[in-house]
């Protein structure tokens, strides 16, 4: 079976977004070019949903860098900092993915972190929304 990524998008040249990633997904992944994952997701939110785990353990295997930074609601300043931390610690030809169950955590949990260095609110909100996620009332 074919692993499709279709609901990838773009927030910056070096980060993408996603809905929830399965372990089935992390090779394809990595062979699109990415060198980390933060999952966004916080484990048993929904019955069926990989446990972050499962999604490590596949990351793992195909030698994927992989963080676990949950998001209830809004980002708090730990899933902030560890989102920044992912950021910072790309390098210069690393390339993220992250994901929560639909996307939309892990833009705002970017928006926020690029924000934390000095990064311009509507610049944040107009690459998010062209991928498809409206912060309008995301705290930036």
């Amino acid at each position: 079976m074919a692993t499709t990524l279709v609901s990838l998008q773009p927030l910056s040249p070096r980060v993408w977004v996603m809905g929830q990633v399965r372990p089935d997904q992390v090779a394809a992944l990595r062979d699109a070019g990415f060198t980390c994952m933060v999952n966004h997701r916080p484990d048993d939110e929904e019955p069926g949903q990989p446990s972050a785990s499962d999604i490590a353990h596949a990351a793992a295997e195909v030698g994927l860098a992989v963080i676990h930074a949950p998001v209830r609601g809004l980002p708090d300043a730990a899933s902030v900092a560890a989102t920044r931390a992912a950021l910072d610690g790309l390098g210069a030809d690393g390339k993220a993915v992250f994901f929560c169950r639909s996307g939309m955590r892990s833009a705002a949990a970017w928006a926020m972190a690029e924000r934390s260095i000095g990064a311009e609110p509507q610049a944040l909100r107009d690459a998010a929304l062209a991928a498809g996620y409206d912060l309008s009332r995301v705290p930036l």
